[in-house]
């Protein structure tokens, strides 16, 4: 499964790849890792739409994450993939917003990495 993080913060690499060393090991999961929205817009169009599940930051510089995932799911991919969306600030205006734009998850930080597992189970 490749599940692309967006994200500006450069920090969060290492960290999904520690949390996520046995997948990454067994060939379960492959992350891509992006640091802007327009970075992700241009890795989906490289990866060819491989990414099934997409982890995005909301608050980024240049295009946010709202905006990155209204972009995505305007496009008319089949299937659509999965976007969860990421922030520190889980107030209701971001999630209602996320919501209304087609996100299928939403996660606070700091990241559960125990419950963000059981959920990308449930999406293989």
């Amino acid at each position: 499964m490749k599940i692309l993080v967006v994200d500006d913060e450069k920090d969060i690499q290492p960290l999904f790849q520690q949390r996520f060393r046995k997948e990454i090991k067994n060939g379960e999961i492959d992350f891509v890792f992006a640091y802007s929205g327009i970075e992700a817009l241009s890795c989906l169009k490289d990866c060819k739409h491989e990414a099934v599940l997409i982890l995005s930051d909301i608050n980024m510089p240049g295009m946010s994450g709202l905006e990155l995932l209204s972009e995505i799911k305007q496009k008319n991919h089949v299937p659509p993939p999965v976007v969860m969306m990421i922030t520190a600030y889980g107030d209701d205006e971001n999630y209602k917003r996320a919501m209304e734009l087609g996100a299928d998850d939403f996660l606070a930080k700091p990241i559960d990495f125990i419950s963000l597992k059981d959920k990308i189970k449930t999406f293989v």
